[in-house]
């Protein structure tokens, strides 16, 4: 036996490559992303994967996509099954087939539902409060193939999306672990997709505005579904703030739209909550603030620093 391929780029593959590693699982070779550059110099910097292939002494390729060149180095690998998580390209129908059992990969929601980029975060984004992690085989179309295990998870309230990501990745992990050994066998058994497929297409910064004129449940969502990436943001007069994790509040803060406000807590705990008025009458909390060109500081130390009172939001 051969072991496997694994193909996967940033922290989160890297995770589970780690995972398969410490497991002694044979791994024949990875597969990531070239070396991107990274920081305000732009540094040319190997993916989280490269650095931990490199540090296990394990073949690496490095390919933005599987030509036939790539193919053909998968193949000389001799893997008995690919696996995939988060690599960042699709794989065609020549590399589908260089493993003798095919690819699996591990998937942030329950399919055939959010499809692609970035599942958790549309999730997140559309008021879900659970998701899954899923591994399927790996077919032409994306995200389509037959599942081979899912686990539900609950969303916390106040958790980002790259939070999600974490949790999610740390359970689908343990599935892989779970399933590899009928899986370099070949003898699992997956189960086709049921249901109405819809897409998760990657996020934008303009898709990271908050807009607090709308409801407080959705101002909430869309601020914790972008962090980390691409970041939740808005104005505080023409000067761009980015914001950290955020939840409704619960009670009715006054003010409009925008409007910042130290509060009593909605939890009866005797402490204060930094609450942004939203245009439902109801509001967010907010808990941290970071003014541009600075650091990311608690909301109510950012809120005291304020000279006049404070509303955000308005024209980008």
């Amino acid at each position: 036996m051969n072991g496997i391929v694994f193909a996967g780029t940033p922290k989160i593959a890297a995770d589970v490559l780690m995972s398969l590693i410490t497991s002694d699982v044979p791994i024949a070779g990875v597969l990531t992303r070239p070396d991107a550059p990274v920081g305000r110099r732009k540094v040319l910097t190997p993916s989280p994967v490269a650095e931990v292939a490199r540090e296990a002494g394990l073949p690496l390729l490095k390919a933005s996509k599987l030509d036939q060149e790539v193919t053909e180095a998968v193949r000389r690998l001799k893997p008995d099954l690919g696996v995939v998580v988060a690599y960042g390209a699709l794989l065609p129908e020549a590399a589908l087939q260089a493993p003798r059992h095919g690819w699996v990969n591990l998937h942030y929601s329950e399919l055939p539902k959010y499809r692609g980029a970035s599942p958790v975060q549309h999730a997140i984004l559309n008021g879900e409060r659970t998701t899954a992690a899923t591994i399927f085989q790996l077919e032409k179309g994306m995200d389509s193939g037959p599942i081979h295990a899912a686990r539900t998870y609950e969303i916390p309230e106040l958790t980002s999306a790259g939070r999600v990501l974490e949790d999610l990745t740390t359970l689908g992990g343990r599935m892989l672990l779970d399933l590899l050994p009928g899986l370099l066998e070949g003898t699992a058994s997956p189960v086709p997709q049921a249901g109405e497929p819809s897409l998760a297409p990657k996020l934008t910064r303009d898709d990271a505005f908050i807009d607090p004129t709308a409801a407080a449940p959705q101002v909430a969502d869309r601020i914790n579904a972008t962090i980390p990436e691409p970041g939740a943001w808005t104005l505080n007069g023409e000067a761009r703030v980015k914001l950290g994790v955020a939840r409704t509040f619960h009670g009715r803060p006054g003010g409009e739209p925008g409007q910042v406000s130290l509060l009593p807590s909605d939890r009866h705990s005797g402490d204060q909550v930094v609450v942004m008025s939203t245009g439902d009458g109801a509001g967010v909390v907010l808990t941290e603030v970071q003014p541009a060109g600075k650091q990311m500081m608690p909301a109510a130390d950012w809120l005291r620093g304020q000279q006049d009172r404070v509303r955000l939001g308005g024209q980008r």
